[in-house]
């Protein structure tokens, strides 16, 4: 399966999506544990082609522009709504850390289990 339309997000529950198992088809190594996908892998396909497109012309949004047919206004805007998207991950990551520590703190769930969680972030 291509991750090129691959958002990260579940598309039923909006979750965020884990990989479960990577394997080589040639020698067929596997890696299985609960893999959480890096913060780029998780951008929407429109971010990702941007960003690719933005690092392949140099890191130059006028070049972007130009590719694009659209002014450096446009370009700066979008560069500045990936920056936000790729922000909010951590931030979404901090607030489910200070949940998992308020759930051990309330006695919810035991040290192993917020560990496990906290590990899995």
């Amino acid at each position: 399966m291509a991750l090129d339309n691959f958002s990260g997000s579940c598309r039923n529950c909006g979750g965020d999506m884990h990989v479960k198992m990577l394997e080589c088809p040639r020698c067929e190594v596997r890696l299985e544990g609960n893999i959480t996908l890096p913060r780029l892998a998780r951008l929407t396909p429109e971010d990702r082609e941007f960003i690719e497109m933005f690092v392949l012309s140099g890191g130059s949004l006028k070049e972007v522009g130009k590719i694009l047919q659209i002014s450096y206004p446009t370009v700066r805007n979008r560069l500045d709504t990936v920056i936000k998207n790729l922000k909010a991950f951590d931030r979404n990551i901090e607030e489910r850390r200070m949940q998992i520590l308020a759930q051990l703190q309330n006695k919810e769930i035991s040290s192993e289990e917020a560990l496990k969680l906290l590990n899995n972030l």
